[in-house]
C-alpha cells in the first residue's frame, strides 16, 4: 500500500494527473490477465492480443 501512497503523491505534487488513466487501464488489463490465465476463457481472451 505503501508504493500506492508514493505514486499518488508523486502524482499530485508534480501534476502528472494524465498518467492516471493509463495507470489504470495496465492495471486491469493485468488483472485480467491473471484471472483468466487459469480458466476456460483463456484461449477467447489470447485471441484479442
Amino acid at each position: 500500500m505503501e508504493f500506492l501512497k508514493d505514486m499518488f503523491n508523486f502524482l499530485k505534487e508534480r501534476k502528472k494527473f494524465w498518467l492516471l488513466p493509463m495507470i489504470i487501464v495496465l492495471l486491469l488489463l493485468g488483472v485480467i490477465l491473471v484471472l483468466a490465465g487459469g480458466s476456460a476463457v483463456a484461449p477467447f481472451i489470447y485471441t484479442l492480443f
